[in-house]
């Protein structure tokens, strides 16, 4: 199983000049836990709402890119689901931006896990 096959592909992003207000309304409203920070193109950092948390009361001055994640661990879409699981748990993430040849094309998270994990045990059952 590969990341491809549970990942969510075209994440919605934000860019790192947006104002933490936007960026908290955009989460809210899609029921995201974060926000990969794309500038032309590339993938810069990852905005988490514990990042917005920190900055609680001061949501419409502050740039996303004063409160993201820089340059954030990222994986491709051809990496195995068990090295995506093992490196969420090892490093404590709940989200992993994928990208190929410098290009977000998706993001993976614990749901995306646990979907992919109760897909195999249908499968195991169904045989």
């Amino acid at each position: 199983m590969l990341t491809s096959d549970y990942m969510t592909p075209k994440p919605t992003t934000i860019g790192p000049r947006d104002r933490l207000e936007a960026a908290k309304a955009l989460m809210d409203a899609e029921r995201f836990h974060r926000l990969p920070v794309v500038e032309n193109g590339r993938l810069i950092g990852i905005l988490s709402e514990r990042d917005i948390r920190a900055h609680s009361g001061y949501l419409k001055t502050t740039l996303v890119d004063a409160a993201m994640t820089p340059d954030p661990i990222t994986i491709s879409s051809a990496t195995p689901l068990e090295e995506v699981a093992a490196l969420m748990l090892n490093r404590q993430i709940g989200g992993l931006p994928v990208v190929d040849d410098g290009k977000l094309v998706g993001i993976i998270t614990v749901s995306d896990m646990l979907k992919a994990f109760l897909a195999l045990r249908r499968e195991r059952k169904s045989r």
